[in-house]
């Protein structure tokens, strides 16, 4: 198990100092993986080489992490916690649009969504930016460290080897509908509590900084199950009703139209001081999760 020194330093490092691009990030090994056994495990039908391809790269990353430890915990604390990253890329995109660069906010906006980003205009950029930095705050915050107090760095580890494995493998098309299903299923059950755990953390987190909890509570209760995803919406929801906008809506993915269920309640217009609220609550939250695992790390 981690200790709670363990974990704050980790924390403090991800905070200070991102995911510096020097740095050999676990995601990219994670990927690289995915990447080499694939080919390998598509030799098997293919909804049992998808079983295999999630049970040899999760167990590979865990019992690499666990047979570092105790050494390396802090740094696999820091570099699969994603607060500071997840906040410079979405402050990138939100500098573009302060400078009136359309252009360049749809390019870097291109970066942290599958979506197309190539004709939006200026309020559904931030829609897509709110949007990512909500559903972000479960799989790249709440979950990780949901599972580290769970079961230390290597569970940790575990839950981010799934999560990339649904990134790359998880998809509903040719390739990897049934392939991949073991990679989106697994994704969707190891993320089931953290996504609703988030929820609590956001009508705490809004609470404290004078947002609106109730609505926060209120929506992801009504509009949390009505994504295709079972656990996005409740976060976005969450985010959505804290805020008092609404999200979700039409997408297009690789020119193909996607309408999603509204998240929310339009009570004010999507703008540049409504990202500037979303990010108070990215790190209130963050803050809180970091404390709740702290304290069952102890």
């Amino acid at each position: 198990m981690t200790s709670g020194t363990q974990l704050l330093c980790g924390a403090a490092l991800d905070l200070a100092l991102g995911d510096p691009r020097w740095l050999p990030h676990p995601v990219r090994g994670i990927g690289w993986l995915i990447v080499k056994l694939e080919p390998l495990c598509r030799h098997l039908p293919l909804y049992a080489g998808g079983i295999l391809l999630w049970l040899l790269v999760v167990g590979t990353t865990a019992g690499i992490v666990w047979l570092t430890l105790p050494w390396l915990a802090i740094f696999w604390i820091w570099t699969f916690l994603a607060v500071r990253d997840l906040d410079v890329q979405a402050m990138r995109v939100i500098a573009a649009l302060r400078d009136g660069d359309l252009a360049g906010a749809r390019e870097r906006l291109s970066m942290i969504v599958g979506r197309d980003t190539a004709s939006l205009d200026e309020p559904e950029i931030l829609r897509a930016t709110v949007e990512t930095v909500a559903e972000s705050l479960s799989d790249g915050i709440v979950g990780p460290l949901f599972y580290l107090a769970l079961a230390g760095p290597a569970g940790m580890a575990a839950f981010k080897a799934a999560s990339t494995l649904d990134s790359m493998c998880g998809y509903r098309n040719v390739r990897y509908r049934e392939f991949g299903w073991a990679s989106a299923r697994l994704d969707d059950v190891a993320n089931f509590l953290p996504a609703r755990l988030s929820v609590a953390l956001v009508a705490v987190a809004a609470l404290l900084m004078g947002y609106d909890a109730r609505a926060a509570i209120r929506c992801a209760l009504r509009d949390g199950a009505s994504q295709p995803s079972p656990n996005s919406g409740y976060p976005e929801a969450a985010v959505a009703g804290a805020l008092g906008v609404r999200l979700g809506g039409l997408n297009y993915y690789q020119g193909v139209p996607s309408v999603k269920a509204t998240l929310g309640e339009p009570r004010r217009p999507l703008s540049l001081e409504v990202f500037r609220a979303t990010r108070h609550l990215l790190y209130g939250t963050s803050a809180l999760a970091v404390l709740l695992a702290w304290s069952v790390s102890r």
